[in-house]
C-alpha cells in the first residue's frame, strides 16, 4: 500500500515538472508576439484563400511593395532583354496576353508555374491580359513563356 502511494506521489511529482515546462513554453511564445499581433494572426487564420490574395494584394498597393521575391541577377545572367536605351534588364514580367483555344491546358501550365489552386489558376486565365509574375530574372521569364507557349498561349515579357 505505501509503496503505491508513494508511486503516486513520484508520478504526481512528475506530471507537475511537466506542466512547469509546458507553462514556461507557452510564456516564452507570448513573449514573442504581442496581443495585437496574436490578434492579426486569429483574423488571417479565418480568411478564405481568395480573401488572402486580395489583402496581399491590398497591402502592395498601399505600401508601394511586392510580394514577389527579388530576383538579383548577376552579371551576364539577364539573356539578351534589353531596354530601349541598349542596357540589360535585370528583372522582367511576364503577361498572359491571351489563353488561345486549349485554356484548360493553359490553367495547368500556370498551377504548376505558380503553384496556385485550380479556381486561382482558371481566374487568373480568365483575366487575360494579366501579369503572372513581375520582378523575376528574365532565364526564369523565358522557362515561363516556353511552357506557357508550348501549352498554347500568347505570352509577353516586359
Amino acid at each position: 500500500m505505501e509503496e503505491q502511494k508513494e508511486e503516486q506521489k513520484e508520478e504526481q511529482k512528475e506530471e507537475k515538472k511537466e506542466e512547469k515546462k509546458e507553462e514556461k513554453k507557452v510564456e516564452k511564445k507570448e513573449e514573442k508576439i504581442s496581443k495585437k499581433l496574436e490578434e492579426i494572426i486569429k483574423t488571417v487564420e479565418e480568411l478564405s484563400v481568395m480573401e488572402l490574395a486580395d489583402l496581399v494584394k491590398a497591402l502592395e498597393d498601399k505600401f508601394g511593395v511586392s510580394a514577389t521575391p527579388q530576383v538579383v541577377a548577376s552579371s551576364g545572367a539577364a539573356g539578351g532583354a534589353e531596354e530601349e536605351g541598349g542596357e540589360k534588364k535585370e528583372s522582367v514580367s511576364v503577361i498572359l496576353q491571351d489563353a488561345g483555344q486549349s485554356k484548360v491546358q493553359i490553367i495547368k501550365a500556370i498551377k504548376e508555374i505558380m503553384g496556385l489552386g485550380l479556381k486561382e489558376s482558371k481566374d487568373l486565365v480568365d483575366a487575360a491580359p494579366k501579369a503572372l509574375k513581375e520582378n523575376i530574372s528574365v532565364s526564369e521569364a523565358e522557362e515561363i513563356k516556353k511552357k506557357l507557349e508550348e501549352a498554347g498561349a500568347t505570352v509577353e515579357i516586359k
